[in-house]
């Protein structure tokens, strides 16, 4: 996400971030080894057969459709061949069986991917809620209605974001009869519910910080910050509803402006580290499989995009420094390694994952 302002407590200081940058330009012990051929081929192997992605990208008739692909990036088929529309932010219902999403009249003369602005995605066109293989899709109210919608971990509510009310509200999605409303403590986009449905995570300005992650208990309504840079594209693992996966860039590191690293953080916000960096990439859109053995993301070049390159690695080889030398990420993480990574020659926006198997094309 492209941040209009630099506030923000970085989790080291400066000058320590200087010295790390130097100690790790002079020492080749800094470089990281790349993975093998091999290693990545066999992490393909391994993922191949683990579910499906759901992600939204644009056709050859230059709108957004929903797309599915097996993990390592085959299989791939669309869902919603509708050209007067442009569906985008799907998400897999927690038993598998349906997606939610949003679309956009396609507009005559629109430019590729310009329906779809990365900040704004989840409070712009109607939500629909469709079969997962995309059959029976049901439209949700009108335009701009249920924003941010996100599953409850049983799939019978959904959390909405009111932004301009400064208000979050659950809704019964049989009766669509509010349930709950609490203050939304800064939060303003990018709203997802854990799978213990103790929290839900965005993306916020708080205590005079803005662009950081935000965990709010939805008990008490208190509001925990989880990150201490410029933060956004949060979301909640799939297994343990205690931790956060969320992109995080710090002005200066790697380039003036910075490089977006994909990180990990307890949902209490007293741990957080490196998941994936790599100079000359932002890494946005992170999310893991339901059992949180891997995280999968998009890897584009420019910062503010939507659609980019996925990718997916094994959670259990973070920290990653992937690409070409970054010795000052590498300095404060020495311990990262090169991959593997598998890159599937695809290009997404905010995939998701599930482990259902779905009905044949």
């Amino acid at each position: 996400m492209k941040h209009k302002k630099t506030e923000g407590i970085p989790h080291f200081g400066w000058l320590a971030l200087v010295a790390f940058a130097l100690v790790a330009a002079l020492d080749p012990a800094c470089a990281v080894a790349g993975p093998t051929d091999a290693e990545v081929r066999r992490l393909k192997t391994e993922i191949s057969t683990k579910g499906w992605l759901l992600f939204s990208a644009t056709n050859s008739g230059g709108d957004s459709d929903l797309f599915l692909c097996r993990p390592d990036g085959s299989g791939k088929r669309n869902l919603t061949i509708t050209p007067e529309w442009s569906e985008f932010g799907g998400r897999f219902s927690p038993d598998g069986k349906r997606i939610l999403y949003r679309r956009l009249p396609k507009s005559p003369g629109a430019k590729e991917g310009e329906a779809i602005n990365h900040d704004l995605w989840g409070a712009t066109g109607t939500l629909v809620i469709a079969n997962v293989d995309g059959t029976t899709p049901e439209v949700m109210g009108a335009e701009n209605e249920w924003p941010w919608a996100s599953w409850s971990p049983d799939g019978k509510q959904l959390a909405c974001l009111y932004k301009r009310e400064g208000v979050i509200r659950t809704f019964d999605l049989e009766s669509r009869k509010m349930v709950k409303e609490l203050p939304r403590q800064g939060i303003f986009q990018q709203l997802f519910w854990s799978r213990d449905a103790n929290r839900l995570v965005g993306t916020a300005n708080l205590n005079g910080q803005n662009w950081n992650i935000v965990s709010l208990d939805l008990e008490s309504g208190k509001a925990t910050q989880v990150s201490r840079n410029l933060c956004c594209t949060p979301d909640s693992f799939q297994g343990d509803a205690t931790r956060v996966i969320y992109s995080s860039r710090i002005p200066g590191l790697g380039s003036d402006y910075g490089w977006t690293t994909l990180m990990q953080a307890s949902a209490d916000g007293k741990s957080r580290t490196l998941v994936y960096g790599e100079r000359g990439r932002h890494i946005y859109y992170g999310c893991t499989s339901p059992d949180d053995k891997y995280a999968v993301f998009s890897v584009p070049e420019s910062d503010g995009g939507t659609e980019a390159e996925m990718a997916v690695m094994r959670m259990a080889d973070a920290p990653i420094i992937g690409g070409d030398e970054f010795p000052q990420l590498k300095a404060v993480y020495p311990g990262a390694t090169a991959g593997p990574v598998a890159h599937l020659g695809l290009a997404g926006f905010e995939p998701h994952w599930t482990f259902t198997e779905l009905p044949a094309k």
